[in-house]
Parts: structure tokens; sequence; C-alpha cells
């Protein structure tokens, strides 16, 4: 990016607070690629940083996700509240973009100057997100949007890095996924703040409702959570859904900016950490990593041991 933008970024920042859209989108990009503007840019938002509430919504593919989200997005607009979206769409095989599946269900946002919809690439990380998510977080924050919802790739079990990102965790199932629910007790409904049943119309729902209720017991809380029923495509249910999201905020926000900012730090930096090592384990070649591989295959170390000696190498 040139030499102006990194100068200018103070003045970006401005125009993106006064919510034009072309400079939302351009802060955006530069966030997300980490350019050579991010630093100024991220210096200039640290001001506005840490007011709007981040509510992350994942679980098993097919539950209906994106379109649970457009209905949301429709009932927090009807209360007047700015949205930011992310959509962490799966990720291009040719070009590692975004394949935008997701964006195109979120029709409720279209030319609406109070909602801005960005989609990104996964880029292959398998908690179903990407540290390009939370930067481009900040700019939404910074821009003055209320509330910021957060879309993952829909792995379901994986997706538990929502779980450093988000403010509220809301796990979306649906009639017919009874196997993925049992998948998803590990991580999903532990780190959970809302449960949801969607296409409640659907034979079976009471049926999944009764599932997640029963799932609960694995949680280390003994606080027992919402398990609502939704129908996206009609929002029965929604207006529900957005008040236990509320609740659930309130709790969140009772926490200070500072701490709530800190754990996205740390999920950024341990997502550095791994990618170094993994860069490291794919280049191979002579040195200590062939010697550490040498070791794990005698069967004189752990691979959990050779990896800690790869880290301290890093650090």
């Amino acid at each position: 990016m040139s030499r102006a933008l990194v100068d200018n970024a103070a003045a970006l920042v401005t125009r993106m607070r006064a919510g034009e859209r072309r400079a939302i989108a351009a802060v955006a990009t530069e966030l997300e690629r980490l350019s050579a503007a991010a630093p100024a840019l991220l210096a200039a938002m640290q001001p506005y940083l840490g007011n709007a509430l981040v509510v992350g919504f994942t679980g098993p593919p097919g539950a209906g996700k994106s379109t649970l989200i457009n209905a949301y997005l429709k009932q927090l607009r009807h209360e007047g509240k700015t949205v930011g979206i992310i959509a962490v769409d799966p990720s291009s095989p040719v070009s590692g973009g975004a394949i935008l599946g997701d964006r195109i269900r979120m029709t409720a946002g279209y030319g609406d100057d109070g909602v801005f919809i960005r989609s990104l690439a996964s880029r292959g990380y398998l908690g179903g997100l990407s540290p390009a998510a939370v930067r481009v977080i900040d700019a939404l924050d910074a821009a003055g949007k209320e509330l910021i919802l957060l879309e993952t790739v829909g792995t379901g079990q994986s997706e538990i890095d929502i779980a450093e990102v988000a403010d509220v965790r809301v796990v979306i199932a649906a009639p017919g996924l009874g196997d993925d629910i049992q998948a998803m007790k590990a991580g999903l409904i532990e780190i959970a703040d809302v449960l949801i049943v969607n296409k409640a119309d659907r034979e079976g729902a009471e049926r999944t409702l009764q599932q997640l209720l029963g799932a609960q017991s694995i949680r280390a809380s003994d606080t027992a959570l919402p398990v609502l029923k939704t129908t996206a495509i009609t929002g029965a249910g929604v207006p529900e859904m957005a008040m236990a999201i509320a609740a659930a905020g309130a709790r969140a926000h009772a926490a200070a900016p500072q701490l709530r900012r800190r754990r996205r730090a740390r999920y950024l930096i341990a997502r550095a950490a791994a990618d170094i090592i993994a860069r490291r384990v794919r280049e191979g070649g002579e040195g200590p990593l062939e010697a550490l591989a040498d070791e794990v295959l005698a069967g004189r170390i752990t691979a959990e041991a050779a990896a800690l000696r790869l880290l301290e190498g890093a650090s």
C-alpha cells in the first residue's frame, strides 16, 4: 500500500467513523492483508476499540447459520442497532479467497448503511476462523458498529476458536443432525452461551431440543443455558433468541473492554506460534527438525516433547 495511506491512517479512520462505507472497506482490507499500513491503522483505531458486542454463530453444516443470522439482522435493524457481519467462508482451492457462500444468503443488509458485511476466507484454519477475522473485528468496532456478528465455516467440533474471539457464543443445531450433536458435545456445547434448534418446523425438532438439553450435563458450569427453537425463514423464535443473546451480552460486557480484547490478542499470539511451528515442519530439510524427527521415530521422545523443543528454538 502507498506511503500516503500509512501517513493518513488517522484521516481514514475518521472517515470510517463517519460511516463512509468505502473507508470501512479499505481499512478492513488493509487489516485482513496485514499490509504495511496495518500498524498505523491499528494505532489510529485504539481510542475507539472495545465497545462492540461480538456474537459468534457456529454449528454443523446444514444447521442454517447464514439464514438465521439474516433473520437476526432484521431484528437488530428493527431495534435500530448498527451491525457488522463477518462471514468466514471456505477458501477457494484456486485463489485462496472466500467462496462467498454465506454472504449471498444475507440479503437483509443490502443497501443498508447501518450494516457492513465482509466475507473472509478460512485459509485452511481448522478452528473455523482465521486471525484476519480478529483484525476485521477491530475495524468494525472502531467504525462504531454496536454488534459484530461472526459466522464460522461450519465444520462442527473443531470450531472452538470462537470461544476466544466472541463475547457471546451461539451454537446452532437442526433436526436430522443427531450424530453431529454427539460430535459437538466435546467442544462446542461446552463453550456455548445460547443453544439454538433451527428449522424447528421440521420433524424431529423436539427430539433435537431434548438432545441439547441433555448435552448440557457435560458442561463444567452448573448454570443452565437457554435452549431455544427458531425457524429462520419465517422469523419464528428470533425475538426470543435476540433477548437471550442480549442477556448473555450484558454479562459479557460486565468485564472491562481491555480484558475482552486481551482474550482476542492471546488468540492471535497462539495462532502465530502455531503457524511458525507448522511452517518449520512443512519446510523440513536438514538441521534440528530432522534430528527431532529421528528421535520421535526412534521412540526416544514424544511428538509433544519435540514440539516444545521447536517452540523453545523459535523464542
